[in-house]
């Protein structure tokens, strides 16, 4: 570990990074409180708000949302390419949001739900770093400086709490691990493990970002979470999938 950490500490850029064994409790994180932008795993507070409010009563997986031009946003996601007047559930929402990082998915779903409950339900799990302060796309907002916030110990806490099946319910943790398991975008941490380890996981990007944050279900289970700001992204993504692989190995 001692090794990792240098390792992590050798890279050029902002990097938070935190470890944990599921099995005997041990811990490892090297700037993990620090708040980083979050890119796209700021959809993982979004799914969690939607389950709180399927939870409540107050949306219900069937209900209908019609994909309008206005609504598409580029880049990752299949909503943008799909036909205008398409007719989705709020749960093809969610999935999309995260098995394929769905951007319009993720934005409709923040107009929906709010992103002042977003960020009260993640006051009242008790996270101070991680908050949603715009939409995704939102280039005004983005040139005032205005972005949304994670830090790797906060995510890494929250996988946590799914994988002991304590974040809303169990039902709900459960439902939403089964989600992030079946993610699509699978080059980062488990890029040497896809097929052979399962991996519960989501990933994020932009100019010069690159995030990924797992659990992964070794023989001793761990969350694992990377987060890099103003790195080298192909450089940072090989170190993600040696380390994954170097985990894997400490705790066999």
């Amino acid at each position: 570990m001692e090794k990792i950490l240098e390792q992590l500490k050798s890279i050029t850029g902002k990097v938070g990074f935190y470890y944990k064994n599921l099995i005997t409790g041990e811990t490892a994180g090297f700037q993990e409180n620090i708040p980083l932008q979050a890119a796209s795993i700021i959809k993982i507070p979004v799914l969690i708000e939607a389950f709180s409010r399927l939870q409540e009563g107050t949306v219900d997986k069937s209900d209908v949302v019609i994909i309008k031009k206005e609504d598409k946003l580029p880049s990752c996601g299949a909503l943008t390419y799909m036909h205008d007047g398409l007719q989705v559930t709020f749960e093809d929402l969610y999935i999309l949001m995260i098995i394929l990082s769905d951007n319009t998915a993720a934005n409709l779903l923040m107009k929906r739900l709010g992103m002042d409950k977003i960020n009260a339900t993640l006051q009242q799990l008790g996270l101070r770093q991680t908050k949603i302060n715009r939409l995704l796309f939102d280039s005004r907002q983005s040139a005032l400086g205005i972005q949304n916030y994670i830090s790797a110990y906060e995510i890494g806490w929250l996988l946590e709490k799914m994988y002991f099946g304590e974040l809303l319910s169990p039902e709900a943790s459960l439902e939403m691990l089964h989600i992030l398991k079946n993610q699509r975008l699978n080059g980062k941490i488990p890029f040497y493990l896809h097929g052979k380890v399962d991996i519960a996981h989501k990933t994020g990007e932009d100019d010069g970002i690159t995030h990924d944050v797992a659990i992964v279900y070794a023989p001793q289970p761990f969350v694992v979470c990377f987060c890099g700001n103003e790195v080298e992204v192909p450089s940072f993504e090989r170190i993600m999938q040696d380390i994954t692989v170097k985990l894997i190995k400490m705790g066999s």
